[in-house]
């Protein structure tokens, strides 16, 4: 983690919560910006995606790309979606020019990132998600203080 991080955390009670958190990602995401997911099966890391995209204007339906590693969606943004759970080695990342896709003029969203930290450069944002309820989680948000304050500036109320 870098030393100019911060933490953020918020609770959600419904879906709605989720995907209202999703649209204000998407009110101020930039290109470049790299979303870390973590959190358990089910915990909705592909929901918030798929909220995500939609705020940001992808009209297709969005999957998680468990089978073969990366979607692509055009929206406001090209978004990135990469699904990491079935990799055996960090390495095999560069096979599908990870490293280009993170660089690039999109927005890269990654499920189960702790797989594939050491390729993922300091100034990603974090996004740990742990269930506490039927519909409920806890997320919490890790990542330089710009990317933060600006993401959810509207969650925060600054």
């Amino acid at each position: 983690m870098c030393p100019e991080c911060n933490e953020i955390t918020i609770t959600v009670d419904t879906l709605e919560k989720t995907v209202e958190l999703a649209s204000i990602f998407a009110e101020t995401i930039k290109p470049g910006d790299i979303l870390c997911l973590s959190g358990d099966l089910g915990a909705g890391k592909t929901t918030f995606t798929q909220a995500l995209c939609k705020a940001l204007g992808v009209t297709e339906h969005v999957t998680s790309p468990t089978f073969n590693i990366m979607n692509q969606y055009e929206g406001r943004l090209p978004i990135y979606h990469f699904d990491v759970y079935r990799i055996a080695e960090p390495d095999e990342m560069y096979e599908i020019g990870f490293d280009e896709y993170l660089n690039g003029m999109g927005v890269s969203i990654i499920e189960w990132a702790p797989l594939v930290e050491v390729l993922i450069p300091e100034d990603a944002v974090w996004m740990i998600i742990k269930t506490t309820g039927e519909t409920s989680r806890t997320i919490c948000l890790r990542g330089p203080s710009e990317k933060l304050g600006r993401l959810t500036h509207e969650v925060i109320g600054h």
